[in-house]
């Protein structure tokens, strides 16, 4: 009852603090209240200062402010009296700091980061928008680590690595699901381990795993993958090309009775549809790619563009490493380093919901510029009008 009175008081010393004159916070502040208390439960003197909901909140302002770029600096922003009213927290500690890369645990997040995703709304419409209804490009990416990073060894002894593996909703332009794993994993496990319904995941040859395809249909979803040239297939009926098809470049389009031999299992026990697509790389040499899909009533130009939009989650690992900073880590543990990539994630939503666009580079210029106190709410508000205004016109 004491540690319930403790925690009780705990509560109400922040929940009225307000992130005054930080408007993108605004849609996470009830969402971050739910893991305000997790993680304290070795604070049995009761005299804990950093909850994780307030860790959780200067990681977001470590990606917002250019200033600070480590996380000393960060620990530093918390000496200054008017960064702490206006985030809700206390002083705290290089050890305070450390200690909470390890003992909040990242995966609270994970549902915040959904629920983020699920406000977003779609920017594109018509036909495609409603053929390609919850296209989810799915990929990972290596990040670098650093020497002490025994977990993430990679390659060899010498060097560490950290794949973030990220499903992004298209349509919408978010990320909407991630896990973190050393570099040298299996990214068709994660995949497998992650299955939603109602998604149609757009893969890579990365993802070529036949039980993968099953049961991404069995969760109720579809796919669109790239499969490699000599693929082994059963034709069942050729399908003729139409004229928008041959216009998207697509020279084939069979259904498929089954992939593989008739010395090979069918794992699928269906049939599927195999879109050739042809293709020209820089150096103008011609060439093809081979798509499968479950979606038979899908025209066969949308399945060609599903494929491309697959481009949308490397031009968001290019934003968060490039633009956003997510590169340089600010914390060693696996743990620690997944609520960082979360915390970016974070970010990359905020900005969404705020603007109706995707994040780029002079809007998140704009925005850091406006929380460092250098842009006026008028001029910030006219740079959201003018976003809103470009976006009524390409619509």
């Amino acid at each position: 009852m004491a540690e319930r009175r403790r925690d009780d008081k705990r509560q109400r010393a922040t929940s009225g603090v307000s992130l005054r004159g930080t408007r993108l916070f605004r849609p996470i502040r009830r969402l971050l209240k739910r893991v305000h208390g997790a993680g304290t439960e070795r604070d049995r003197a009761g005299n804990r200062k950093l909850f994780y909901d307030q860790y959780l909140t200067l990681l977001l302002v470590y990606f917002f402010n250019p200033s600070i770029t480590s996380l000393r600096a960060l620990q530093q922003s918390t000496e200054w009296d008017r960064t702490r009213r206006k985030l809700g927290i206390e002083r705290s500690s290089l050890g305070s700091l450390s200690e909470a890369a390890r003992v909040f645990d990242a995966e609270l997040v994970e549902p915040i980061i959904r629920e983020l995703a699920a406000r977003a709304i779609p920017s594109a419409r018509g036909r495609e928008a409603e053929a390609l209804e919850g296209l989810t490009a799915v990929d990972g990416s290596i990040f670098k680590g650093l020497s002490g990073m025994a977990w993430a060894l990679w390659q060899d002894a010498e060097h560490r690595g950290l794949k973030l593996h990220l499903h992004f909703d298209v349509l919408k332009g978010v990320p909407c699901r991630a896990t973190v794993t050393p570099a040298a994993c299996s990214e068709t496990a994660e995949l497998k381990a992650a299955l939603e319904p109602g998604r149609l995941y757009v893969v890579d040859r990365g993802y070529v795993d036949y039980d993968l395809y099953a049961r991404i249909i069995a969760a109720g979803s579809s796919l669109v993958g790239r499969v490699k040239s000599d693929v082994a297939h059963v034709v069942q009926e050729e399908r003729p090309i139409t004229d928008a098809a041959e216009k998207a470049g697509v020279i084939r389009d069979a259904v498929i009775s089954r992939l593989g031999t008739s010395h090979h299992k069918d794992e699928l026990k269906r049939p599927m549809r195999l879109v050739v697509v042809a293709t020209v790389d820089r150096d103008g040499k011609p060439g093809e790619i081979r798509l499968l899909t479950d979606r038979l009533d899908l025209d066969a130009d949308l399945v060609a563009l599903a494929y491309r939009y697959r481009w949308t989650v490397e031009l968001f690992f290019r934003w968060m490493k490039c633009i956003l900073g997510a590169r340089h880590l600010v914390a060693h543990n696996r743990n620690g380093v997944t609520l960082q990539m979360y915390a970016a994630l974070i970010v990359s939503l905020l900005i969404v919901l705020r603007t109706g666009r995707k994040p780029t580079r002079r809007t998140f210029e704009t925005i850091q510029f406006y929380l460092l106190g250098w842009v006026s709410d008028a001029e910030f508000d006219a740079h959201l009008k003018g976003l809103k205004s470009t976006r009524s016109k390409t619509d």
